[in-house]
Formats: structure tokens, C-alpha cells, sequence
């Protein structure tokens, strides 16, 4: 399976504590309407952390029906208990998913051979292509270089979504496998691509999904100025939105606009008075609001 495109780390809506589904059926349309690659439910931008097993199975399905085969579905379906993972990730493929998304397990803080072997297992028991996701600023561990040429040669290991800050990894990534790359920062997915990857898993399309979508088709089709034309336009925007901890920020500007209602579940919890005025601020300037 190839990953070229815009995927959108889509928010998960509740309302008095509650996954509101008739918002997450809006969200979705709303994706499909701006024409992205594909959508990942579920990821850390879904509040993973904080939804219960079932519910994080419901949104799955949920998201999956709702598309009903218009774009490509990437289940976030991580753990940091190989046998949850492993069990998560069996119901997507169940449920219709296409693929994958699998975060580094964290806090237990595994060893670079307990990784290769977290994430083998996965690949071998879930039956579903795995997307690798190195987020080191949020597992704590790296996935190293050599571990992703290792698992690179399994051919259930498909991609990786490259979340660790640093263009020069996605260069030795492509210099030394045939993985996919995608960005998982929207402020680096351009300068990214400009290196080799071939796409983005947005926090920022989910208000903007047509624009990344753009953004990323221009730098895929070699159309660099164009893509640039539409970085620069809303850079500053990307980097309001992880002022404070993602999801807070997306989170709160869909809710500005109107698209969910504005509610976490602890120990996420709304911005403070100054995030929200910056986020305010960013949603004027560039026509949003």
C-alpha cells in the first residue's frame, strides 16, 4: 500500500462527557468535502489516551461508515501493551480499516529490540499495513534509524509518520529504506517533502482540509512555489495550534468557528485566556473567523 497525500488526525467531539456522534458524521463529511487522502481516527489528536476501549472502537467504525470507501482510513490502534495494540488493531481490520497508525509505546520507555519486536508482532498478528509513528517529544523513546531499516523489510511495514522535528531524519529515512514518509507536524510538511516525503497527517486540516490537501498535492507535483505560497499563508496558524498541548489547540479553534463544541476530558482542559486570543487572532487573519 502507498501513502502519498493529506490525512487528517481527526479531533474526537464529546458533549457533556460524551463522543458526540452526530458531530464526529459532520467532521467526517466535512473531511471528505475538502477531498484529503484519508483519515485517522483515533490518534493522539482523537484523545486516545482518554477514551475507553469500546469508544475507541465505536469511532472507528463510526468513521469508517461515514466514508463509506471515499478515502483511505488509518486506524490509530497503538498502545503501549503489545497485546491491546494488537487486539485494537484486529477490530480495524475487522471494522474496514485500510492501514494502521501504531505510536510508539510509552512511558514503559522499551529498548530499540523492544520496539522492533512491539511493533513486528503487530505487523504480523494485525494483518493491517503499519504506519510507524515516531513521536519522541510524546513516547519518550525515538524509534532509531536502524530499527525502521530493519522493520522496513517486512512487508506488512509501510510507512512512517515522522513527528520528531527534524528534516534531516526524514533524508536518512529516505536514503535508507523504500518506506513511505509522511510529516507529522504541519509547520514541516513542506520543508519535509522538499526531501522525500510524500505527505502529511494534519492536526490543522481539520479546519483547513482543502488548503492541506492543496499544499500537499503542489509539493507532490514538484510545485514547490505554489505549496510554499500556501505555507507561508498559514504558518503562523500552524504554530498557534500547539501553543499549548495538541488537541487543545485545534480543538478550540473548531469550536471558535462553529464545527464542534468546545469540550476535553481531563487532564486535557481548555487554553488559557492569552492561547485562546492568539488562536482568535490567527483565525481573523486568515479569513476563518
Amino acid at each position: 500500500m502507498n501513502f502519498s497525500g493529506c490525512y487528517t488526525a481527526i479531533v474526537t467531539p464529546f458533549v457533556n462527557g460524551e463522543v458526540c456522534w452526530d458531530t464526529l458524521k459532520r467532521l467526517v463529511d466535512f473531511q471528505l468535502a475538502g477531498n484529503v487522502s484519508g483519515i485517522v481516527p483515533v490518534g493522539t489528536t482523537g484523545e486516545s489516551p482518554t477514551l475507553e476501549v469500546d469508544e475507541h472502537k465505536k469511532v472507528i467504525e463510526k468513521v469508517i461508515e461515514q466514508v463509506n470507501g471515499q478515502c483511505t482510513i488509518i486506524a490509530g490502534t497503538g498502545a503501549n501493551s503489545t497485546n491491546e495494540a494488537i487486539e485494537l488493531t484486529k477490530f480495524a481490520k475487522a471494522a474496514g480499516a485500510d492501514a494502521t497508525l501504531q505510536v510508539t509505546p510509552y512511558y514503559n520507555k522499551p529498548s530499540q529490540e523492544g520496539l522492533y519486536q512491539h511493533f513486528l508482532a503487530v505487523a504480523e498478528e494485525g494483518e493491517l499495513p503499519v504506519m510507524l509513528y515516531n513521536v519522541p517529544g510524546r513516547s519518550g523513546v525515538p524509534i532509531a534509524i536502524d530499527t525502521i531499516v530493519r522493520l522496513a523489510d517486512h512487508p506488512m511495514i509501510a510507512s512512517v509518520k515522522e513527528a520528531g522535528g527534524s528534516v534531516d531524519r526524514v533524508s536518512q529515512l529516505v536514503n535508507s529504506c523504500d518506506l513511505d514518509i509522511l510529516s507529522g507536524d504541519d509547520a514541516l510538511a513542506l520543508p519535509m517533502m522538499s526531501v522525500g516525503a510524500k505527505g502529511l497527517v494534519s492536526v490543522s486540516s481539520n479546519i483547513l482540509p482543502a488548503e492541506m490537501q492543496s499544499l500537499v498535492e503542489w509539493a507532490n507535483a514538484g510545485e514547490f512555489s505554489k505549496a510554499l505560497q500556501i505555507h507561508n499563508q498559514y504558518y503562523k496558524f500552524f504554530n498557534s495550534m500547539f501553543i499549548e498541548t495538541n488537541p487543545i489547540g485545534i480543538k478550540t479553534a473548531m469550536a471558535m468557528v462553529g464545527l464542534i463544541q468546545e469540550e476535553f476530558r481531563l487532564p486535557i482542559c481548555p487554553p488559557s485566556i492569552e492561547t485562546r486570543e492568539v488562536i482568535a487572532a490567527e483565525l481573523k487573519r486568515v479569513g476563518l473567523l
